[in-house]
């Protein structure tokens, strides 16, 4: 279990199903399915017509912070252990989480770097997610499942940049900032999919849209050489300290998953992202093409 793998493939991961682990409630297998509103999906509901057999549904926005005018912000300590262990999880529970996103991953590395951020090693992604389970032909399911309560401690780690973190660096360049939002957005030239934001990005940030992390055919996360050769090319030097934001602290933390596929286990999130930053930063730290302010 100490040698749990960041990444398992639909094969594995249909194998372990059917194992004296997960029988034994050693394995417990998650659909975090959260859409971008104008998709107009509902990742609760597509669950319950079609999931992976004996998977549970981890639901971002509940299993966050509630008093934060912010989307899915990280939850406290006490909230995570009671949400976690009404799913049956406990600290021993090898956890793997998947999403139905087209894109193969969307939000299920959030979730896995949640785990992880809560002290939670025993966690993988199922590459490709729910869209290459189905088109390998694995089962799929519309029968929901239940499991016996669980107790679950965490051991929080500071791996959450704030707002005022985010100002600082601008001029202390102390970390770096990867943007994994789509290129037009970052760059100011197309719209945000909310409505009451404008698109743009903070100084000093690096644009490595969160799709560029997976292989546009199969869905799946590229190899270590190419993530490698990826953070080369925007110079991301894997030995210094590395931040990861997007529209929302969901996309992000692809920046955290591929870094520690890399040997780099420790990367931080601005956890209110592009939502916070537009409301409360100066306009002249929201730099878009639009506005002819290009950094």
């Amino acid at each position: 279990m100490a040698l749990v793998r960041s990444v398992v493939s639909a094969a594995w991961l249909a194998e372990a199903i059917g194992s004296a682990k997960a029988k034994a409630g050693a394995l417990r297998v998650l659909d975090c399915s959260w859409h971008l509103p104008k998709l107009q999906r509902d990742g609760r509901e597509e669950f319950g017509g079609k999931h992976i057999p004996g998977s549970l549904f981890f639901d971002l926005e509940e299993c966050s912070d509630q008093s934060s005018p912010y989307q899915h912000m990280m939850p406290r300590q006490e909230h995570f252990s009671r949400y976690v262990g009404n799913l049956g999880i406990c600290n021993n529970t090898h956890v793997v989480i998947y999403d139905a996103s087209d894109f193969g991953l969307f939000c299920a590395p959030r979730v896995w770097w949640m785990f992880r951020a809560f002290g939670h090693s025993l966690v993988s992604v199922l590459d490709g997610g729910l869209v290459n389970w189905c088109r390998e032909g694995l089962p799929v399911t519309s029968d929901l499942q239940d499991y016996p309560l669980a107790e679950y401690k965490t051991n929080a780690k500071s791996w959450v940049k704030t707002y005022q973190e985010i100002l600082d660096n601008i001029h202390s360049k102390e970390f770096q900032l990867v943007d994994t939002r789509p290129e037009g957005r970052f760059r100011g030239i197309q719209p945000e999919p909310r409505e009451g934001f404008e698109s743009g990005h903070i100084p000093g940030s690096i644009n490595i849209p969160f799709n560029t992390f997976l292989h546009s055919e199969f869905r799946k996360m590229k190899s270590e050489k190419e993530l490698q050769r990826m953070f080369e090319e925007h110079n991301i030097d894997l030995n210094k300290p590395l931040v990861g934001t997007c529209g929302s602290g969901v996309s992000a933390c692809h920046v955290a998953l591929a870094a520690y596929l890399c040997g780099k286990e420790d990367v931080m999130i601005y956890d209110g992202a592009w939502m916070e930053w537009f409301k409360r930063a100066d306009p002249s730290y929201i730099i878009s093409e639009r506005d002819e302010k290009v950094k």
